[in-house]
């Protein structure tokens, strides 16, 4: 797989709508998961689902893995629990599908 691919690949995020606040919290900053060495192996590719807890100081507070290839799981719930939102007034939780 070729670098650009690999980014291309990675860099593809979907967030889905978030609950609690019932508004959609941007996010501020993010990263990209890394591609598993085991994946590359394999010519694995696929999407990692995970329920992101998100603070009022837009931090990540607890991830929950919902679906996708265990493979990838590992790879994607280091990247997200970096992630920073906006802030809000409470609490929130957001759907978060990222495509290897």
């Amino acid at each position: 797989m070729t670098k650009l691919n690999y980014i291309l690949l990675c860099a593809a995020l979907m967030v889905g709508s978030a609950s609690g606040a019932d508004q959609e919290r941007k996010i501020v900053r993010s990263e990209t998961p890394d591609y598993p060495a085991l994946a590359g192996k394999m010519n694995l590719h696929g999407t990692v689902k995970l329920k992101v807890w998100i603070g009022p100081d837009g931090a990540v507070r607890r991830l929950e893995y919902i679906g996708g290839h265990p493979v990838l799981a590992e790879s994607a719930l280091k990247a997200v629990k970096m992630w920073r939102y906006q802030a809000a007034a409470q609490e929130s939780t957001a759907v978060v599908e990222l495509k290897f």
